[in-house]
């Protein structure tokens, strides 16, 4: 019966249904405290296009946005498959985020402060590190100093560094941890990646998650669909990685056979090149084409691919 009670949901799921109930703000809170730095209030959960339930975050991504007691805004994602362009897309989410909550005609003190945490469970690139941080400094180009701003507060002026006013961005890549949890931080990177809490944690807003994140406690219902989503989510990640191995292997083998016939090392080098580009070409045609017999919508194949909305057609 003890292996039962610990078995908790994922933080994903946790989101998009537990944690948006008042109730519940403590996980959250305790979340954001520990990868923020800073103690955190939520006081609502905000709504927007990006954070709307539908069929496609099953196969897609899981997000929420939060306003907290200093008046700023935290979007919280959690991304379960790689996507093209990521960067760029977390860059607009934000920017969308910003002019969300400022009227037309208002100063731009009325700039809302965002931060942006996104939860991956995909590789993203290169970095030894499992937890980025990325924030806005404008640097002396020949004195190295960090520029101070002068702004008005309350009929004052102040000296502010533009990392209080830019967005700030966090980067969690949960497959990347593999250390013995220690600390808050590496206790809550241990439940994102292996959905485990220790019985005597003390980190902030795990021992809420003991009791409010519990499977079991679920109604049957409830837990249908969470098992649907989990089945869900590992199909798309093995779909994916099938694909990509697949792709390897075949430009592998195309740059040995080109290289064979050129007989010089330039030929063997450009076919492999070219290899592991068509590879990846037919990688990504083959996940297109196991998306489609998912049933998966078109617009979360192209963002997943790159492929224009024709090409996938075609398939």
């Amino acid at each position: 019966m003890e292996e039962l009670q610990d078995k908790y949901v994922r933080f994903d799921w946790a989101i998009k249904r537990l944690l948006r109930q008042k109730a519940n703000f403590g996980v959250l809170e305790g979340f954001l405290t520990v990868f923020l730095g800073e103690k955190v209030t939520i006081l609502e959960i905000l709504e927007s296009e990006g954070n709307q339930l539908s069929a496609e975050d099953k196969f897609n991504r899981v997000d929420i946005k939060a306003r907290n007691s200093k008046d700023e805004i935290i979007i919280i994602e959690i991304q379960n498959t790689r996507e093209l362009y990521y960067l760029e897309r977390i860059l607009y989410g934000v920017a969308k985020a910003i002019t969300e909550h400022i009227s037309l005609g208002e100063t731009y003190y009325k700039v809302k402060k965002i931060y942006s945490i996104s939860i991956l469970y995909f590789d993203i690139g290169k970095g030894s590190d499992y937890l980025y941080h990325g924030q806005n400094h404008f640097v002396g180009v020949h004195t190295g100093d960090r520029l101070q701003v002068n702004v008005k507060e309350r009929d004052a002026i102040v000296p502010r560094m533009p990392a209080e006013i830019f967005p700030e961005y966090i980067l969690i890549r949960v497959n990347e941890f593999d250390k013995v949890a220690a600390t808050p931080l590496e206790e809550w990177m241990k439940y994102l990646k292996y959905g485990t809490i220790c019985p005597d944690t003390t980190a902030p807003g795990l021992s809420e998650a003991r009791e409010k994140l519990k499977y079991f406690s679920m109604p049957p219902k409830e837990r249908m669909a969470y098992d649907e989503h989990l089945s869900a989510v590992m199909i798309q990640n093995d779909v994916l990685d099938s694909a990509k191995l697949e792709g390897k292997m075949e430009g592998r083998e195309e740059g040995r056979e080109e290289g064979r016939e050129e007989g010089r090392e330039e030929g063997r080098e450009e076919g492999r090149a070219e290899g592991r580009e068509e590879g990846r070409a037919e990688a990504y045609l083959t996940v297109a084409r196991n998306m489609k017999q998912l049933e998966t919508p078109i617009d979360i194949i192209v963002k997943a691919t790159g492929l224009t909305p024709e090409e996938i057609d075609a398939l």
